[in-house]
């Protein structure tokens, strides 16, 4: 399956003067598939060495004796029998369990710049060492390669990658309309409507897509993602040292979808335990964001100034990594999820954790703001130096909330992502976005498409 950080991947091979790259990203999201399968087949075919660490026991045993950068590439030329040059790709996997592979990199970046390499694994047990490092403790053989490496993260697929492997002609139909601006028939309309529909009960996780794309079975496809869901519970107990830490740390993933689905979605510890203060969850939290598990959002207040920054005594929301397990865990009946029924009764907040996790696989930190009395808006975004505000509405919705947030801040425009068409108010300096193009619109906020460029009207619908 196509997945976007592949053109990602290759960029650092381009690039004379690469670090070691270390791919991170939650279990089970492709790290292997996309730097294995994707990337080195393609552009290192039969020129790649592959260490799993898990099941190359030779390999883990000798690593963990030297971080020399050319006594591991004489073993592995030995132990792969294949002469090792700047035309050979070393792949590093399942890195956690050797983690002086990840001190060695500083060597590799230092005395053999010229050979391309990739580590990859569950990256928790590695962050966890970093941070103890970083605070005088842990093991002192432990050193992390600051400046030493690049590092990429990867995500559970986007709804980009999910509609480009599932429909690739409706995914060019949508990417030439949003990038001409063309309003789309009612009849395309619809159809894509019912791909995100789709895609908001499947997920991004590469096995449940494989699953539904191939098989089309949605209850086969519920079946993975509860696997998927019960092995990210047991992770916790590996990684983690406190019994306290991992009985949080699985209440608090259980309970993301109950913390979202009421009034006040900010996170709230008394709901999950008695009397609990949001400090005594903090260490709970902290694991589950180095595990890309979560994803936290951060409340501003009235006016907003730029950079956005983060309040460290703020109130804050958790959003579930991949949509697919926030379906799972809320418990919606997948056989009626895609019917105008389950469409219509589905709450707002899956459209919310949707929007949620395609701005964070493009690198937008999330925030979002809260006014007086019940005003608030679903996150708010900067680009070229400028605040957008944001709405996420699963029907039409009013637009009270905004006209309070103008009451104190300035902006380019605002954005509406609804069913709706797309379209730009200028009265009211709002740009109405469907669902289905968040993907291209936070590219778009990215890249060198302006923000009037963004706003500018329609050409005829086709």
């Amino acid at each position: 399956m196509f997945r976007n950080a592949l053109n990602d991947l290759v960029v650092w091979k381009e690039n004379l003067n690469k670090k070691p790259l270390i791919v991170w990203g939650a279990r089970q999201v492709g790290k292997t598939y996309l730097v294995k399968t994707l990337f080195a087949e393609t552009y290192y075919k039969k020129r790649y060495v592959y260490v799993d660490f898990k099941a190359h026991d030779e390999v883990r045993s000798f690593c963990q004796t030297t971080a020399n950068a050319k006594k591991i590439i004489d073993f592995l030329e030995l132990w792969s029998n294949q002469s090792i040059s700047d035309q050979t790709l070393l792949i590093f996997d399942e890195v956690q369990e050797c983690p002086n592979i990840i001190s060695a990199l500083k060597y590799f970046c230092q005395d053999a710049r010229e050979i391309p390499v990739i580590a990859t694994g569950s990256m928790v047990r590695i962050k966890i060492q970093r941070e103890l490092h970083k605070r005088g403790g842990g093991s002192e053989k432990f050193l992390f390669p600051v400046g030493k490496i690049q590092q990429l993260t990867i995500y559970p697929m986007t709804f980009d990658e999910f509609l480009i492997n599932s429909n690739e002609r409706l995914y060019s139909k949508l990417k030439v309309a949003f990038e001409t601006r063309t309003e789309l028939s009612p009849e395309i309309h619809q159809l894509a409507l019912e791909a995100v529909q789709k895609y908001l009960l499947v997920g991004g996780m590469p096995e449940a897509v494989e699953a539904y794309l191939t098989r089309g079975n949605l209850l086969e496809t519920r079946a993975i993602l509860r696997e998927l869901y019960d092995n990210y519970l047991a992770d916790m107990e590996l990684y983690q040292a406190s019994r306290e830490s991992i009985l949080r740390s699985r209440t608090l993933f259980q309970n993301i979808y109950k913390e979202l689905n009421k009034e006040n979605k900010n996170f709230s510890p008394g709901l999950l335990e008695a009397k609990a203060k949001t400090r005594d969850y903090a260490m709970a939290i902290q694991w589950l964001e180095m595990a890309h598990i979560i994803h936290r959002s951060f409340q501003l207040k009235e006016h907003i100034t730029l950079p956005l920054l983060e309040d460290c005594d703020s109130n804050f929301r958790i959003f579930l990594a991949d949509i697919g397990m926030f379906s799972y865990q809320s418990g919606v009946n997948p056989s009626s999820f895609v019917s105008n029924e389950g469409e219509n009764t589905l709450s707002g907040i899956f459209y919310e954790n949707f929007v949620a996790n395609e701005l964070v696989a493009n690198d937008v930190k999330l925030f979002y703001w809260r006014g007086k009395a019940t005003a608030e808006l679903e996150f708010i975004l900067t680009s070229n130096n400028q605040i957008i505000p944001m709405d996420v509405k699963k029907g039409r919705g009013s637009l009270n909330s905004l006209e309070k947030f103008a009451n104190h801040n300035k902006f380019a425009y605002a954005i509406k992502v609804s069913k709706n068409h797309y379209g730009y108010n200028a009265e009211q300096k709002l740009l109405t976005v469907p669902f289905y193009y968040i993907s291209f619109l936070v590219k778009a906020l990215a890249g060198p498409m302006m923000n009037d460029e963004l706003a500018a009207p329609h050409p005829p619908r086709h």
